[in-house]
């Protein structure tokens, strides 16, 4: 476990750095009082905490030290409690079910790390002696298909897969049969996510949701979006554009190692309500990890 939070500490510094050194310029030899707390609002906005948490966050902080003097260590450490608070209900591990196949599907725009994300899932479900195999469902994307080959190779994983410009919902139609026939336990559908045209890809979607349901009616029985960090308040946008388009479960937040704007997981956490699996601090499959609020919060403030 060590290991995994010396690693988000890393993962994370960016945004701690941007944190921590703001909360040290506004209260320098400062009282906590009606100006501090308001600098200190406008750094949580800026820290891509979105209005509506960094204003819960604030009113809790000064309902405690209002006209009290602390130190920024005392101020970090707080504030990293009110902020687990309010990360605590999205902490939900994903459980994989008796189903069989368990019928994962993925999704989120290109680029978030959908694919990477697949591949270093099923590696810990391989380690747990689980038979997992891939969907390639993004059929527009030569590349897509490819780079989840490179993953199934990888992970020693069989990916069903079809020519570039495949029916997607035809392909995962038979992959899910194939699927069945080989005794699969847990199957990855890679999905397309071209956002622009919001309104296609709703359709396709839908047309893959109807297509796995055929086929296993209480399936899928996991529907996981990927964000990517480095977007900020776009990630935000993004989780509320998929929960519109299909029943999101949970969420994979990936490249935090990259930005500052790690504080976008309180805005989504407040805002959505959407369960947050896991969180990707890097490139190997080690780097990603469970989502744990309190270690979360705690390396953001550098507590």
């Amino acid at each position: 476990m060590s290991g995994w939070l010396a690693k988000l500490g890393l993962g994370l510094k960016k945004s701690s750095q941007k944190l921590s050194g703001g909360i040290s310029d506004i209260f320098t030899k400062r009282k906590v009082d009606a100006k501090t707390l308001e600098e200190l609002e406008e750094l949580l906005i800026a820290s891509d905490m979105g209005v509506k948490a960094s204003a819960k966050i604030i009113k809790e902080f000064s309902n405690r030290r209002l006209d009290k003097e602390l130190s920024d260590e005392e101020i970090r450490a707080e504030l990293a409690q009110d902020i687990a608070q309010i990360l605590k209900p999205s902490e939900q591990p994903l459980i994989i079910g008796s189903q069989k196949p368990f019928v994962i599907l993925m999704v989120g725009v290109n680029g978030a790390g959908k694919t990477t994300t697949i591949g270093k899932l099923a590696a810990k479900l391989k380690a747990e002696g689980k038979k997992v195999s891939f969907i390639a469902g993004d059929t527009f994307r030569a590349a897509a298909v490819e780079q989840l080959q490179v993953w199934g190779q990888r992970n020693n994983v069989r990916v069903f897969a079809k020519p570039t410009g495949a029916d997607a919902a035809g392909t995962v139609y038979d992959g899910l049969q194939e699927a069945i026939k080989q005794g699969d336990e847990v199957v990855f559908v890679d999905t397309a996510g071209r956002l622009q045209n919001k309104a296609g890809l709703m359709e396709e979607l839908k047309k893959v949701v109807r297509v796995i349901k055929k086929i296993i009616p209480d399936a899928p029985h996991a529907t996981l979006l990927t964000i990517d960090a480095t977007t900020g308040q776009n990630a935000l946008a993004q989780v509320v554009a998929f929960k519109d388009m299909v029943e999101v479960s949970g969420l994979v937040v990936t490249k935090l190692d990259g930005t500052s704007k790690g504080g976008i997981l309180v805005a989504i956490a407040e805002e959505t309500n959407v369960a947050v699996h896991y969180i990707g601090v890097g490139e190997g499959i080690e780097d990603l990890d469970r989502f744990r609020a309190e270690d979360f919060a705690r390396n953001l403030l550098n507590v």
